[in-house]
Formats: C-alpha cells, sequence, structure tokens
C-alpha cells in the first residue's frame, strides 16, 4: 500500500511539474482575436483611403481603432507573450498601439498641424510603420504562408500611403488604400482559419505551409 500510494503521488507531483512548466496550457490561442480586430479596423479605413467611402464619414474609424484594432489587438499581443511567441507578441502590441496612436494622432494632432502640412506629417507617420513591417515581413517568412500574405501586403499599404501623403499624389494613396482591402481580407482569413480550425480541431482550411 505504501509503494502504491507513493507511485500515486509520484505521477501527480508529476503531472503538477508538467502544469507548472507549461504555464500557457490553459491560455486559448489570442492569434485570431488579433488579426480580426486588425482587419476590421483596417477594411474600415482603407475604404476610405480607396475613395469607396465618403470622407465625411472617415470618424467612424476612431472608435474601432481606440477599441477593437486598438485594445483588443493590444490585449492578444499581451496573451502572445505568455505563449512565448515573440513575433505574434511583437506584432499584435506593435499594431494595437499603431491603431491607438492613429487615433490620438487624428484627433489631437493633425488638427494642430500647420496648413498643407497635415499629409507630410502623416506620410512621415507612415514611413516608420512601412520600415517596421518590412522587417517584420522578412521575420514572417518562418510562420505560414496566410501571415506571410498579411505581412507583405501592409508592408506595400503603408509605403504606398506614406509616399502618397509624403509626395502629394492621390492617386498613389488610392492605390494603398485598395492594397489595405486586400490586406484586411488576407488577415481576415488567417483569423478564420486558424479559428475554425481549433473549433473543428483538425485542418478545414489551410494557411500555407510553414
Amino acid at each position: 500500500m505504501s509503494t502504491t500510494s507513493e507511485s500515486r503521488g509520484a505521477v501527480h507531483a508529476s503531472t503538477m511539474d508538467e502544469h507548472a512548466a507549461d504555464p500557457t496550457r490553459s491560455f486559448a490561442d489570442p492569434g485570431p482575436l488579433g488579426l480580426a480586430a486588425f482587419a476590421l479596423t483596417t477594411f474600415l479605413l482603407s475604404l476610405f483611403n480607396a475613395g469607396l467611402a465618403p470622407e465625411a464619414l472617415e470618424s467612424t474609424v476612431l472608435p474601432l481603432a481606440l477599441f477593437y484594432g486598438g485594445l483588443a489587438q493590444l490585449i492578444a499581443g499581451l496573451f502572445e507573450f505568455r505563449k512565448a511567441n515573440t513575433f505574434g507578441a511583437t506584432a499584435f502590441v506593435s499594431y494595437g498601439a499603431f491603431w491607438l496612436a492613429f487615433a490620438a494622432f487624428v484627433k489631437f494632432v493633425e488638427p494642430g498641424l500647420p496648413t498643407g502640412q497635415a499629409t507630410t506629417g502623416a506620410g512621415l507617420f507612415l514611413l516608420g510603420w512601412a520600415i517596421f513591417t518590412g522587417y517584420m515581413a522578412i521575420a514572417s517568412l518562418r510562420t505560414t504562408g496566410a501571415l506571410i500574405a498579411v505581412f507583405v501586403l501592409l508592408f506595400l499599404t503603408f509605403l504606398l500611403l506614406a509616399i502618397g501623403d509624403l509626395t502629394g499624389t492621390d492617386g498613389i494613396a488610392t492605390i494603398g488604400g485598395y492594397l489595405g482591402i486586400l490586406t484586411a481580407l488576407a488577415a481576415w482569413y488567417a483569423s478564420f482559419a486558424v479559428v475554425t480550425n481549433a473549433t473543428w480541431g483538425r485542418q478545414v482550411l489551410p494557411t500555407g505551409p510553414r
């Protein structure tokens, strides 16, 4: 009896050690949330950048930028830290901060810029994010095909929007808007695939090889 009790105790202790060694066992994958938050906010803003939605309604982006693209994506990124996912944490926290910064720029900074300089300020803002997204796109080459598509499209989106604002060329910015719509669709698909595959317990939608 003593030997059996000791064995059971050892198994129980071993199980507890496994749980302690892997603190993420009870956490769901935050990736689909972060991708969905990014996709919806990007989609709405890109409709205006592409000239497909009336400019007078552009302020409707701000609530999404604050609470979904910003806050929800930031939360997803913090949970990626718990999963020891360096790429996911860096991406979601950064782009969550991007949307929060974008909302602050539009609401508080842009109205106070000198006349005619607002687009230059926006261009510099976007150029910095294009640089960041460029090296994240390179890092994404070790992830999945779905994520590679998101980051390559996003890099091109930021780059064309920045060039359009810095040069005052509306046509380039409009193309950037259309690329933003494609970026949102790619991010939505990646979110859809991961959450569906997790829910069904098997691969229903492909995300491309790692």
